[in-house]
């Protein structure tokens, strides 16, 4: 499909671009100012951080190989930062966004220009917030355009992004600051949202609900993102097939699905071919999606939906049903179908042709196998605690909880400061080998180790990373995104992971290559990484209230001999601490 504009007719619709679309060719400038809003949902009104005022913020559309220039000032009275979820950062790690780790914060009334470039991705990406809770409700889509035509032949009516969210009738920032000084679990969401809009299951939204009007007979393009803080996702619509075509902005083989299930901070690209108004009189189908529960923690039992509606239809005119009237699609998975989130899974595969290759690694130079814990902390002397049992909940990588320092460890590494900031010693396997999913988990010593440690390899090293669930607490899916690269998922499985035996069963061939991997509640994931990219990454959940707990690590990639391998030197404007 010819580009004729920065985006396509349906997503000026939806989402209005941030300013300027290009300035020239070959680049592109946008301006991003975070502020308050008074916003309206669920009966209530209340202010909340956004970014040009809008919510969801503005989408980044861009070409593939462009140079992209996006200055965020800061016009709140708190600190923030924005990350470019996705975006691989090609030596340009000062623009990759976590607080503390490759900067420091843009301070109130001040601005930080992020500079990179698109390179070697297409796809659907996005953009959020990427310090304190920020991301409930600064967050955007990023849209890449490809040089070449999309490995498809259907053609595209339209490219529609929906973007799935969570809504608090509470501040935000009250229910993290709670959680944070009391080690308890945050109060769940009081909805989910597509594309800001909650729908008409819940109080005082029938206004508020995404609708999208298609032609019978077109074909659309989905670009789903699930930027919701702690939820995985299903999502379906209603009578009609969904053909998965990309994820996390890379090409997939391609495959029909009557859902999906979303992690918080993946991406899906889906078609479906507006077909089916001849077998119903109305012409108005529901699209939905609810929780993939895998926790024990409160959680928000809720589902949001939104509804295609046909052209030339009674839809087109009627208005929307009563909540009472509204049926959910049939296929749409039950909360606890793990099952279709394993097949699901499953079926996802890279493209692998030879314009667009598979580079998974065949061989590796390092294996780091980590588990993933939920703990519980002993109560601080002479502080209330109300998390289980009178203490607070943590959460590890190998047994460490990540802090943040005060510090940009990024910075610090470029100059070769000495830091008591952070340290090199992450433990690269689990410091006790056990029965890490059918331990019973109030049987053993809960508390984590804290501080702020690393690893580091060589520029060029072929990394394997192996996460592993633990029953701790409680067992759990949990959605871990590595910042920096892509990586390719070469295996999963469940119980403990054993090397001589699993790695037999690898997928070297094809792999799904990804940003974000939804670790298996009681299993494992496998995946390996090119690890071609200097810089201080980050790794962590995605599930923003065990980031808040550590479930934290990062790596360091250094130099290379040449100068193209060389992270380059920070920005004039880089934000100081």
């Amino acid at each position: 499909m010819e580009k004729q504009y920065c985006v396509s007719p349906a997503v000026l619709v939806i989402l209005l671009l941030a300013t300027a679309c290009s300035s020239s060719t070959g680049s592109r400038h946008f301006d991003f100012n975070v502020q308050w809003k008074n916003i309206s949902r669920l009966c209530s009104r209340k202010e909340i951080l956004t970014v040009n005022g809008e919510y969801p913020g503005p989408t980044i559309a861009v070409n593939e190989g462009e140079n992209v220039e996006i200055r965020v000032t800061n016009g709140v009275s708190i600190n923030t930062t924005i990350h470019w979820h996705g975006i691989k950062q090609l030596r340009t790690g000062w623009a990759d966004g976590p607080a503390y780790v490759t900067q420091c914060p843009i301070r109130p009334g001040q601005s930080y220009t992020y500079k990179f470039t698109v390179s070697g991705q297409r796809g659907t990406l996005w953009w959020h917030a990427h310090i304190a809770w920020q991301r409930a409700t600064i967050y955007g889509a990023i849209i890449i355009y490809p040089r070449m035509p999309y490995p498809f032949s259907t053609p595209i009516q339209a490219e529609i992004p929906i973007i799935f969210g969570e809504w608090w009738n509470l501040p935000v920032e009250g229910i993290e600051t709670e959680m944070n000084k009391y080690g308890n679990g945050p109060n769940s969401s009081d909805a989910y949202t597509i594309n800001g809009l909650p729908g008409p299951l819940y109080p005082c939204s029938i206004r508020d609900t995404f609708i999208q009007t298609v032609e019978h007979g077109k074909t659309y393009m989905l670009r789903i993102i699930n930027a919701a803080l702690n939820d995985e996702l299903f999502f379906t619509i209603a009578n009609h097939t969904l053909t998965v075509v990309e994820i996390d902005a890379s090409y997939t083989k391609p495959f029909d699905t009557e859902a999906i299930m979303i992690t918080p901070g993946q991406t899906s690209t889906v078609l479906f071919t507006a077909n089916q108004d001849k077998h119903d009189s109305t012409g108005l189908f529901v699209m939905a999606a609810r929780p993939y529960l895998t926790t024990v923690f409160p959680f928000d039992n809720t589902t949001t939906i939104g509804f295609l509606k046909y052209k030339g239809t009674l839809a087109e005119n009627m208005a929307l049903p009563e909540p009472y009237k509204v049926r959910l699609p049939y296929h749409l998975p039950q909360m606890e179908d793990h099952a279709f989130a394993i097949s699901f899974s499953n079926q996802l595969r890279s493209l692998g042709t030879p314009k667009y290759p598979c580079s998974v690694p065949k061989r590796i130079d390092k294996r780091v196998v980590i588990t993933i814990s939920l703990n519980l902390q002993d109560c601080p002397v002479n502080q209330t605690c109300k998390g289980y049992n009178g203490k607070r909940f943590a959460a590890s990588m190998n047994n460490q909880s990540f802090i943040r320092p005060l510090t940009s460890i990024l910075d610090w590494h470029y100059r070769k400061y000495s830091s008591t900031h952070y340290s090199y010693d992450f433990p690269q396997k689990p410091p006790h080998v056990f029965d890490y999913t059918g331990v019973d988990p109030m049987t053993h010593n809960l508390n984590p180790n804290f501080g702020t440690k690393l690893f580091a390899v060589e520029y060029g090293t072929k990394l394997e990373i192996v996460l592993q669930d633990t029953s701790f607490l409680n067992l759990e899916n949990h959605p871990i995104h590595i910042h920096g690269h892509n990586f390719f998922i070469v295996g999963t499985g469940f119980g403990n992971y054993d090397v001589e035996k699993d790695t037999g069963s690898y997928n070297l061939v094809d792999p799904p290559e990804r940003n974000t991997v939804a670790v298996p509640m009681g299993g494992w994931a496998a995946v390996r990484i090119n690890a071609d990219n200097p810089g201080v990454w980050f790794m962590h959940c995605h599930l923003e209230e065990h980031t808040s707990w550590g479930l934290a690590a990062g790596f360091i990639v250094k130099n290379g001999a040449k100068p193209y391998q060389k992270l380059l030197p920070p920005p004039d404007d880089l934000p100081a601490c």
